[in-house]
Protein backbone atom coordinates (compact mmCIF):
# COMPACT_ATOMS: atom_id res chain seq x y z
CA UNK A 1 0.00 0.00 0.00
CA UNK A 2 3.00 2.33 0.83
CA UNK A 3 4.41 1.79 -2.98
CA UNK A 4 0.86 2.74 -4.10
CA UNK A 5 0.88 5.98 -2.13
CA UNK A 6 4.16 6.55 -3.24
CA UNK A 7 3.34 6.75 -6.40
CA UNK A 8 0.16 8.91 -6.78
CA UNK A 9 2.58 11.95 -6.60
CA UNK A 10 4.03 10.93 -9.90
CA UNK A 11 0.53 10.27 -10.83
CA UNK A 12 -0.97 13.55 -10.20
CA UNK A 13 1.95 14.94 -12.06
CA UNK A 14 1.23 12.71 -15.59
CA UNK A 15 -2.64 13.56 -14.79
CA UNK A 16 -1.41 17.35 -14.73
CA UNK A 17 1.18 16.85 -18.11
CA UNK A 18 -1.86 15.09 -20.01
CA UNK A 19 -4.58 18.30 -18.92
CA UNK A 20 -1.69 20.57 -20.15
CA UNK A 21 -1.37 18.51 -23.71
CA UNK A 22 -4.89 19.11 -24.65
CA UNK A 23 -4.83 21.27 -27.45
CA UNK A 24 -5.36 24.50 -27.48
CA UNK A 25 -6.88 26.72 -30.22
CA UNK A 26 -4.52 29.81 -31.68
CA UNK A 27 -6.10 31.75 -34.21
CA UNK A 28 -3.78 32.06 -37.17
CA UNK A 29 -1.08 34.62 -37.33
CA UNK A 30 -2.72 37.87 -40.06
CA UNK A 31 -1.68 37.23 -43.18
CA UNK A 32 0.29 40.27 -44.63
CA UNK A 33 -1.27 41.92 -47.47
CA UNK A 34 0.82 43.09 -49.55
CA UNK A 35 0.32 46.01 -51.82
CA UNK A 36 1.88 48.09 -54.92
CA UNK A 37 1.34 51.17 -53.04
CA UNK A 38 1.34 53.74 -56.41
CA UNK A 39 3.53 51.45 -58.47
CA UNK A 40 1.90 49.27 -60.67
CA UNK A 41 3.53 46.42 -60.97
CA UNK A 42 1.34 44.21 -63.62
CA UNK A 43 3.95 44.54 -66.46
CA UNK A 44 7.51 44.58 -65.23
CA UNK A 45 10.32 45.20 -67.60
CA UNK A 46 14.21 45.52 -66.79
CA UNK A 47 16.61 47.15 -69.08
CA UNK A 48 20.31 47.18 -68.39
CA UNK A 49 23.60 44.74 -68.73
CA UNK A 50 25.02 41.80 -67.85
CA UNK A 51 24.14 42.80 -64.21
CA UNK A 52 20.70 42.85 -64.87
CA UNK A 53 21.41 39.75 -66.77
CA UNK A 54 22.34 37.63 -64.16
CA UNK A 55 25.30 37.36 -65.71
CA UNK A 56 28.29 35.86 -63.03
CA UNK A 57 31.43 33.13 -63.22
CA UNK A 58 32.62 34.99 -66.28
CA UNK A 59 29.37 33.80 -68.18
CA UNK A 60 25.31 33.44 -68.44
CA UNK A 61 23.80 30.61 -67.73
CA UNK A 62 20.68 29.11 -66.60
CA UNK A 63 21.01 28.84 -62.65
CA UNK A 64 22.58 32.58 -63.09
CA UNK A 65 19.69 34.03 -64.95
CA UNK A 66 17.34 32.56 -62.57
CA UNK A 67 19.24 34.50 -59.60
CA UNK A 68 19.33 37.65 -61.38
CA UNK A 69 17.95 40.45 -59.25
CA UNK A 70 14.91 41.51 -61.88
CA UNK A 71 14.01 37.74 -61.70
CA UNK A 72 13.97 38.13 -57.18
CA UNK A 73 12.12 41.70 -57.64
CA UNK A 74 9.25 40.20 -60.04
CA UNK A 75 9.03 36.98 -57.52
CA UNK A 76 7.96 39.88 -54.87
CA UNK A 77 6.20 41.99 -57.44
CA UNK A 78 3.74 38.95 -57.92
CA UNK A 79 2.91 39.34 -53.93
CA UNK A 80 1.25 42.69 -54.93
CA UNK A 81 -0.33 42.33 -58.78
CA UNK A 82 2.92 41.51 -60.27
CA UNK A 83 2.54 39.46 -63.74
CA UNK A 84 4.85 36.92 -65.58
CA UNK A 85 8.32 37.65 -65.54
CA UNK A 86 9.85 35.91 -68.92
CA UNK A 87 13.48 35.32 -69.46
CA UNK A 88 15.41 34.64 -72.73
CA UNK A 89 17.35 31.21 -71.20
CA UNK A 90 20.70 29.85 -72.23
CA UNK A 91 20.25 26.56 -73.47
CA UNK A 92 22.18 25.00 -70.40
CA UNK A 93 24.38 25.59 -67.08
CA UNK A 94 27.68 25.68 -69.21
CA UNK A 95 27.15 29.28 -70.52
CA UNK A 96 29.22 28.92 -73.34
CA UNK A 97 27.83 30.03 -77.19
CA UNK A 98 28.93 29.54 -80.64
CA UNK A 99 27.94 30.57 -84.40
CA UNK A 100 28.09 28.92 -86.93
CA UNK A 101 30.37 26.16 -85.05
CA UNK A 102 32.44 28.93 -83.46
CA UNK A 103 32.96 29.82 -79.82
CA UNK A 104 31.85 33.31 -79.07
CA UNK A 105 31.62 33.06 -75.80
CA UNK A 106 33.46 30.79 -73.31
CA UNK A 107 32.00 28.90 -70.10
CA UNK A 108 31.44 29.67 -66.89
CA UNK A 109 34.41 29.60 -64.34
CA UNK A 110 34.08 26.77 -61.64
CA UNK A 111 36.56 26.37 -59.03
CA UNK A 112 39.08 24.00 -59.40
CA UNK A 113 40.81 21.69 -56.76
CA UNK A 114 43.21 20.09 -58.75
CA UNK A 115 46.53 22.47 -58.51
CA UNK A 116 48.24 23.44 -55.54
CA UNK A 117 45.86 25.87 -54.57
CA UNK A 118 41.77 26.74 -55.13
CA UNK A 119 41.67 27.92 -58.61
CA UNK A 120 38.88 29.78 -61.38
CA UNK A 121 38.64 27.57 -64.30
CA UNK A 122 36.28 27.35 -66.95
CA UNK A 123 33.69 24.68 -66.75
CA UNK A 124 34.68 21.86 -69.42
CA UNK A 125 32.38 21.13 -72.30
CA UNK A 126 30.92 22.50 -74.94
CA UNK A 127 27.86 24.96 -74.18
CA UNK A 128 25.05 23.88 -76.27
CA UNK A 129 23.70 28.02 -76.97
CA UNK A 130 23.28 28.90 -80.70
CA UNK A 131 23.34 32.21 -81.26
CA UNK A 132 21.36 31.56 -84.75
CA UNK A 133 18.52 29.76 -83.07
CA UNK A 134 16.48 32.86 -82.41
CA UNK A 135 13.99 32.54 -79.58
CA UNK A 136 10.60 33.68 -80.24
CA UNK A 137 8.70 35.75 -78.20
CA UNK A 138 9.10 39.01 -76.16
CA UNK A 139 11.15 38.92 -72.56
CA UNK A 140 10.90 41.03 -69.71
CA UNK A 141 14.75 40.71 -68.85
CA UNK A 142 16.42 43.11 -71.19
CA UNK A 143 19.37 42.64 -69.53
CA UNK A 144 22.30 42.25 -72.27
CA UNK A 145 25.80 41.47 -70.72
CA UNK A 146 28.98 43.39 -72.41
CA UNK A 147 26.51 46.33 -73.35
CA UNK A 148 26.97 50.23 -73.31
CA UNK A 149 24.56 52.80 -72.72
CA UNK A 150 24.16 54.20 -75.79
CA UNK A 151 24.85 50.24 -77.33
CA UNK A 152 21.33 49.76 -76.07
CA UNK A 153 19.59 52.56 -78.17
CA UNK A 154 21.97 51.19 -81.65
CA UNK A 155 19.86 49.18 -84.61
CA UNK A 156 21.22 45.97 -85.81
CA UNK A 157 22.64 45.60 -81.96
CA UNK A 158 20.93 42.05 -82.36
CA UNK A 159 21.62 41.03 -85.89
CA UNK A 160 23.06 37.53 -85.88
CA UNK A 161 24.84 38.58 -89.31
CA UNK A 162 26.44 41.63 -87.29
CA UNK A 163 27.75 38.90 -84.21
CA UNK A 164 30.47 37.30 -86.72
CA UNK A 165 31.19 41.25 -87.82
CA UNK A 166 31.51 42.18 -84.81
CA UNK A 167 28.84 45.05 -84.67
CA UNK A 168 26.35 43.16 -83.01
CA UNK A 169 25.67 41.62 -79.14
CA UNK A 170 25.75 37.80 -79.37
CA UNK A 171 23.50 37.94 -76.27
CA UNK A 172 20.64 39.99 -77.53
CA UNK A 173 20.49 38.23 -81.20
CA UNK A 174 19.49 35.43 -79.59
CA UNK A 175 16.28 37.25 -78.56
CA UNK A 176 15.79 40.40 -80.50
CA UNK A 177 12.43 40.47 -82.19
CA UNK A 178 14.35 41.67 -85.82
CA UNK A 179 18.10 42.31 -87.18
CA UNK A 180 16.97 45.78 -87.19
CA UNK A 181 16.27 45.96 -83.24
CA UNK A 182 17.12 48.14 -80.40
CA UNK A 183 17.09 46.81 -77.26
CA UNK A 184 15.23 49.84 -76.08
CA UNK A 185 13.03 49.76 -78.61
CA UNK A 186 12.26 46.02 -77.76
CA UNK A 187 11.84 47.13 -73.98
CA UNK A 188 9.52 49.89 -74.78
CA UNK A 189 7.19 47.72 -77.41
CA UNK A 190 6.16 45.54 -74.18
CA UNK A 191 4.33 48.51 -73.05
CA UNK A 192 5.85 48.44 -69.19
CA UNK A 193 3.94 49.17 -66.43
CA UNK A 194 7.15 49.61 -64.07
CA UNK A 195 10.72 49.13 -65.00
CA UNK A 196 14.10 48.91 -63.67
CA UNK A 197 17.21 50.71 -65.13
CA UNK A 198 20.84 50.00 -64.27
CA UNK A 199 23.35 50.65 -66.97
CA UNK A 200 26.22 52.66 -67.85
CA UNK A 201 29.23 50.25 -65.84
CA UNK A 202 30.40 49.10 -68.85
CA UNK A 203 31.29 52.81 -69.97
CA UNK A 204 33.58 52.80 -67.64
CA UNK A 205 34.54 49.22 -66.31
CA UNK A 206 36.11 47.84 -70.08
CA UNK A 207 38.08 50.55 -70.14
CA UNK A 208 39.42 50.01 -66.01
CA UNK A 209 39.72 45.94 -66.39
CA UNK A 210 41.86 46.68 -69.30
CA UNK A 211 43.98 48.53 -67.19
CA UNK A 212 43.20 51.78 -68.83
CA UNK A 213 44.40 50.20 -72.22
CA UNK A 214 41.53 52.72 -73.99
CA UNK A 215 40.89 56.25 -74.69
CA UNK A 216 38.94 59.03 -72.57
CA UNK A 217 36.58 60.19 -74.90
CA UNK A 218 35.17 62.70 -72.94
CA UNK A 219 34.67 65.42 -75.56
CA UNK A 220 33.72 63.49 -78.26
CA UNK A 221 30.12 63.06 -78.79
CA UNK A 222 30.18 60.51 -81.72
CA UNK A 223 30.51 57.18 -80.04
CA UNK A 224 30.50 55.62 -83.52
CA UNK A 225 34.09 56.23 -83.14
CA UNK A 226 34.72 54.90 -79.90
CA UNK A 227 36.49 51.33 -79.56
CA UNK A 228 35.25 48.85 -77.00
CA UNK A 229 37.83 50.09 -74.20
CA UNK A 230 36.81 53.29 -74.69
CA UNK A 231 35.34 55.78 -71.50
CA UNK A 232 31.87 57.13 -72.66
CA UNK A 233 31.68 60.99 -73.03
CA UNK A 234 29.71 61.87 -70.07
CA UNK A 235 27.39 63.87 -72.15
CA UNK A 236 26.84 61.21 -74.47
CA UNK A 237 25.93 58.96 -71.48
CA UNK A 238 23.41 61.89 -70.16
CA UNK A 239 21.88 62.12 -73.44
CA UNK A 240 21.42 58.23 -73.60
CA UNK A 241 20.35 58.00 -70.46
CA UNK A 242 17.38 60.32 -70.83
CA UNK A 243 16.08 58.93 -74.13
CA UNK A 244 15.74 55.85 -72.46
CA UNK A 245 13.79 56.92 -69.10
CA UNK A 246 11.82 59.36 -71.40
CA UNK A 247 10.95 56.43 -73.75
CA UNK A 248 10.21 53.87 -71.07
CA UNK A 249 7.97 56.47 -68.85
CA UNK A 250 5.88 57.93 -71.91
CA UNK A 251 2.63 56.16 -70.88
CA UNK A 252 3.17 56.69 -67.50
CA UNK A 253 5.53 53.60 -66.37
CA UNK A 254 6.87 54.03 -62.72
CA UNK A 255 10.67 52.63 -62.15
CA UNK A 256 13.94 52.70 -60.37
CA UNK A 257 16.89 53.55 -61.33
CA UNK A 258 20.67 52.62 -59.76
CA UNK A 259 23.88 55.04 -60.28
CA UNK A 260 27.27 52.97 -60.26
CA UNK A 261 30.02 51.56 -57.99
CA UNK A 262 32.81 52.45 -57.63
CA UNK A 263 35.86 49.80 -59.79
CA UNK A 264 37.82 49.90 -56.03
CA UNK A 265 35.11 48.43 -54.85
CA UNK A 266 35.04 45.09 -56.72
CA UNK A 267 37.62 41.77 -56.05
CA UNK A 268 38.95 42.14 -59.65
CA UNK A 269 40.93 45.19 -58.70
CA UNK A 270 41.56 44.38 -54.65
CA UNK A 271 42.32 40.89 -54.99
CA UNK A 272 46.27 40.72 -56.29
CA UNK A 273 48.83 42.64 -54.27
CA UNK A 274 51.33 44.50 -55.44
CA UNK A 275 53.92 42.93 -53.94
CA UNK A 276 53.99 38.97 -54.65
CA UNK A 277 57.18 38.25 -55.89
CA UNK A 278 59.42 36.51 -53.04
CA UNK A 279 63.39 36.45 -54.11
CA UNK A 280 65.88 34.15 -52.77
CA UNK A 281 69.05 36.91 -51.77
CA UNK A 282 71.40 35.76 -54.96
CA UNK A 283 68.90 36.35 -57.09
CA UNK A 284 67.74 39.73 -55.51
CA UNK A 285 71.27 40.61 -55.55
CA UNK A 286 71.53 39.95 -59.63
CA UNK A 287 68.10 41.76 -60.09
CA UNK A 288 70.20 44.86 -57.95
CA UNK A 289 73.51 44.72 -59.96
CA UNK A 290 74.57 46.47 -63.46
CA UNK A 291 73.18 43.05 -65.50
CA UNK A 292 69.26 43.71 -64.02
CA UNK A 293 68.70 47.11 -63.12
CA UNK A 294 71.80 48.61 -62.14
CA UNK A 295 72.29 50.01 -65.12
CA UNK A 296 68.55 51.49 -65.13
CA UNK A 297 68.91 53.29 -61.96
CA UNK A 298 72.06 54.50 -62.83
CA UNK A 299 70.81 56.01 -66.33
CA UNK A 300 67.78 58.02 -63.77
CA UNK A 301 70.24 59.32 -61.63
CA UNK A 302 72.48 61.00 -64.43
CA UNK A 303 69.63 62.30 -65.50
CA UNK A 304 68.18 64.05 -62.59
CA UNK A 305 71.25 65.48 -62.06
CA UNK A 306 71.30 66.77 -65.58
CA UNK A 307 67.48 68.73 -63.90
CA UNK A 308 65.87 66.36 -66.52
CA UNK A 309 63.55 64.38 -64.39
CA UNK A 310 62.91 65.58 -60.57
CA UNK A 311 64.06 64.19 -57.41
CA UNK A 312 60.62 62.68 -56.62
CA UNK A 313 60.36 60.90 -60.01
CA UNK A 314 63.87 59.55 -59.67
CA UNK A 315 62.85 58.28 -56.48
CA UNK A 316 59.11 56.77 -57.97
CA UNK A 317 61.24 55.14 -60.78
CA UNK A 318 64.64 53.38 -58.89
CA UNK A 319 63.79 49.61 -59.01
CA UNK A 320 64.69 47.54 -55.78
CA UNK A 321 64.60 44.45 -54.67
CA UNK A 322 65.26 42.33 -51.75
CA UNK A 323 65.32 38.63 -50.49
CA UNK A 324 62.64 37.48 -48.59
CA UNK A 325 58.44 37.86 -49.20
CA UNK A 326 56.89 41.36 -50.38
CA UNK A 327 58.75 42.31 -53.54
CA UNK A 328 56.96 44.84 -55.53
CA UNK A 329 56.47 43.68 -59.50
CA UNK A 330 57.78 45.75 -61.78
CA UNK A 331 55.70 47.72 -64.33
CA UNK A 332 55.00 49.81 -67.41
CA UNK A 333 53.86 53.26 -66.41
CA UNK A 334 52.33 55.93 -69.33
CA UNK A 335 52.47 58.75 -67.13
CA UNK A 336 56.17 58.65 -66.76
CA UNK A 337 58.12 61.32 -68.44
CA UNK A 338 59.59 59.61 -71.55
CA UNK A 339 63.63 59.35 -71.35
CA UNK A 340 63.69 56.71 -74.23
CA UNK A 341 64.86 60.14 -76.36
CA UNK A 342 68.13 60.73 -74.10
CA UNK A 343 68.84 56.75 -73.78
CA UNK A 344 66.28 53.72 -75.41
CA UNK A 345 67.19 51.69 -72.31
CA UNK A 346 64.65 53.89 -70.19
CA UNK A 347 61.80 52.86 -70.71
CA UNK A 348 59.18 54.26 -68.90
CA UNK A 349 58.91 51.36 -65.59
CA UNK A 350 58.60 51.65 -61.91
CA UNK A 351 57.87 48.81 -59.27
CA UNK A 352 54.15 49.05 -58.27
CA UNK A 353 53.22 51.00 -55.05
CA UNK A 354 50.22 49.97 -52.90
CA UNK A 355 48.04 52.93 -54.93
CA UNK A 356 48.05 50.35 -57.87
CA UNK A 357 45.06 48.08 -58.78
CA UNK A 358 46.71 45.28 -60.10
CA UNK A 359 43.83 43.36 -62.38
CA UNK A 360 42.70 39.94 -60.91
CA UNK A 361 44.04 38.09 -64.40
CA UNK A 362 47.47 39.28 -63.44
CA UNK A 363 47.59 36.66 -60.59
CA UNK A 364 48.18 33.89 -63.21
CA UNK A 365 50.37 35.92 -65.18
CA UNK A 366 52.96 37.46 -62.71
CA UNK A 367 55.85 34.94 -62.60
CA UNK A 368 55.33 33.28 -65.55
CA UNK A 369 58.36 33.28 -68.19
CA UNK A 370 58.38 36.11 -71.25
CA UNK A 371 60.17 33.66 -73.29
CA UNK A 372 59.52 29.80 -72.45
CA UNK A 373 63.36 29.03 -73.24
CA UNK A 374 64.89 31.98 -70.95
CA UNK A 375 64.48 30.78 -67.18
CA UNK A 376 65.29 34.51 -66.47
CA UNK A 377 62.48 36.10 -67.98
CA UNK A 378 59.97 36.02 -65.55
CA UNK A 379 57.03 38.75 -66.41
CA UNK A 380 56.80 41.60 -63.77
CA UNK A 381 59.97 40.66 -62.50
CA UNK A 382 62.99 40.72 -65.44
CA UNK A 383 59.99 41.81 -67.43
CA UNK A 384 57.97 44.57 -66.89
CA UNK A 385 53.96 44.12 -66.80
CA UNK A 386 51.93 45.85 -69.60
CA UNK A 387 50.02 48.90 -69.10
CA UNK A 388 46.78 46.30 -68.68
CA UNK A 389 47.84 44.32 -65.91
CA UNK A 390 47.77 47.38 -63.29
CA UNK A 391 45.26 50.68 -63.35
CA UNK A 392 47.66 52.92 -62.25
CA UNK A 393 46.50 55.70 -60.04
CA UNK A 394 46.41 58.50 -63.17
CA UNK A 395 44.13 56.10 -64.73
CA UNK A 396 41.82 55.62 -61.04
CA UNK A 397 41.41 59.04 -61.21
CA UNK A 398 40.37 59.37 -65.12
CA UNK A 399 37.82 56.38 -64.18
CA UNK A 400 36.74 58.39 -61.54
CA UNK A 401 35.75 61.18 -63.14
CA UNK A 402 33.55 59.88 -65.61
CA UNK A 403 32.21 58.29 -63.04
CA UNK A 404 31.35 60.78 -61.16
CA UNK A 405 29.76 62.25 -63.69
CA UNK A 406 27.68 59.76 -64.46
CA UNK A 407 26.23 59.39 -61.04
CA UNK A 408 25.46 63.10 -60.81
CA UNK A 409 23.56 62.62 -64.42
CA UNK A 410 21.56 59.43 -62.71
CA UNK A 411 20.51 60.94 -59.63
CA UNK A 412 19.83 64.05 -61.21
CA UNK A 413 17.09 61.74 -63.77
CA UNK A 414 15.88 59.71 -61.12
CA UNK A 415 14.49 63.65 -59.42
CA UNK A 416 13.55 64.99 -62.79
CA UNK A 417 11.37 61.88 -63.62
CA UNK A 418 10.08 60.82 -60.41
CA UNK A 419 11.75 57.67 -60.01
CA UNK A 420 12.97 55.52 -57.23
CA UNK A 421 16.81 55.65 -56.66
CA UNK A 422 19.50 52.81 -55.51
CA UNK A 423 22.60 54.11 -54.18
CA UNK A 424 24.55 50.98 -55.37
CA UNK A 425 27.96 53.16 -55.07
CA UNK A 426 27.34 53.22 -51.24
CA UNK A 427 25.86 49.69 -51.41
CA UNK A 428 28.77 48.18 -53.04
CA UNK A 429 31.06 50.22 -51.00
CA UNK A 430 29.59 48.86 -47.41
CA UNK A 431 29.51 45.42 -49.44
CA UNK A 432 33.61 45.83 -49.60
CA UNK A 433 34.10 47.82 -46.43
CA UNK A 434 32.25 46.15 -43.86
CA UNK A 435 30.06 43.52 -45.78
CA UNK A 436 26.12 42.65 -44.36
CA UNK A 437 25.84 40.51 -41.89
CA UNK A 438 23.04 37.97 -42.25
CA UNK A 439 20.25 36.00 -40.16
CA UNK A 440 22.31 32.96 -39.66
CA UNK A 441 25.59 35.26 -38.55
CA UNK A 442 27.65 34.76 -41.32
CA UNK A 443 28.67 37.53 -43.43
CA UNK A 444 28.58 38.40 -46.68
CA UNK A 445 31.57 40.70 -48.25
CA UNK A 446 33.78 41.09 -51.39
CA UNK A 447 36.78 39.20 -50.37
CA UNK A 448 36.91 37.30 -53.41
CA UNK A 449 35.44 33.58 -53.77
CA UNK A 450 35.49 33.73 -49.79
CA UNK A 451 32.83 36.73 -49.55
CA UNK A 452 29.95 35.57 -50.63
CA UNK A 453 28.74 38.77 -52.40
CA UNK A 454 30.86 37.79 -55.85
CA UNK A 455 31.16 35.30 -58.58
CA UNK A 456 34.76 33.60 -59.29
CA UNK A 457 35.11 36.87 -62.16
CA UNK A 458 35.80 39.18 -59.35
CA UNK A 459 33.36 41.66 -61.24
CA UNK A 460 30.01 40.64 -60.80
CA UNK A 461 27.63 39.21 -57.54
CA UNK A 462 27.22 36.17 -56.94
CA UNK A 463 23.76 34.78 -56.72
CA UNK A 464 23.61 35.60 -52.21
CA UNK A 465 25.17 38.76 -53.79
CA UNK A 466 22.41 39.74 -56.39
CA UNK A 467 19.91 38.77 -53.31
CA UNK A 468 21.81 41.98 -51.56
CA UNK A 469 21.46 44.42 -54.72
CA UNK A 470 17.76 43.30 -54.74
CA UNK A 471 17.05 43.95 -51.03
CA UNK A 472 18.54 47.43 -52.11
CA UNK A 473 15.68 47.89 -54.58
CA UNK A 474 12.89 46.90 -52.86
CA UNK A 475 13.89 49.87 -50.25
CA UNK A 476 13.61 52.09 -52.67
CA UNK A 477 10.77 51.12 -54.51
CA UNK A 478 8.94 50.51 -51.12
CA UNK A 479 9.72 54.51 -50.05
CA UNK A 480 9.22 55.66 -53.34
CA UNK A 481 6.17 53.70 -54.19
CA UNK A 482 4.51 52.94 -50.65
CA UNK A 483 4.50 49.71 -51.35
CA UNK A 484 5.00 46.96 -48.44
CA UNK A 485 7.21 43.82 -50.43
CA UNK A 486 8.99 41.83 -48.29
CA UNK A 487 12.46 41.35 -48.74
CA UNK A 488 14.26 38.40 -50.20
CA UNK A 489 16.79 36.16 -47.91
CA UNK A 490 20.07 35.99 -49.24
CA UNK A 491 20.43 32.44 -47.93
CA UNK A 492 18.60 30.98 -49.97
CA UNK A 493 20.93 31.60 -52.28
CA UNK A 494 24.70 30.46 -53.08
CA UNK A 495 27.54 32.35 -52.31
CA UNK A 496 29.42 30.45 -54.65
CA UNK A 497 28.65 27.69 -57.12
CA UNK A 498 30.04 24.23 -55.85
CA UNK A 499 30.30 21.61 -58.91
Amino acid sequence: MKKLYALLPFLGLFLIACEDDTPIDTPDPTPVEYTSGTADFSNYVAIGNSLTAGFSDNALFIDGQTASFPNMLAANFALAGGGSFEIPFMADNLGGMTLGGNVVAGNRLILSFLGASPSPVPAEGQGSTDVAVKLSGTYNNMGVPGAKSYELLAPGYGSVAGVAMGTANPYFARFSSSETATVLGDAAAQGATFFTLWVGANDILIYATGGGTGVDQTGNLDPSTYSRSDITDPNVFAATLDGIIQTMTANGAGGVIANLPNVTDIPYFTTVPHNPVPLDASTAAFLNSAEGYGAYNAGLAQLQGLGIITEDELAKRTISFSAGEGNAVVIIDEDLTDLTGYNPALINMRQATEDDLMVLTSRTFIGTLADPNNPTSINGVAVPLGDEWVLTPEEQATVETALTAYNQTISGLATAYDLAFVDANALLNELNTNGFQQADGSNVDATFATGGGFSLDGVHPSPRGYAIVANAFIAAINSKYGSNLPNVNPLDYTGLYID
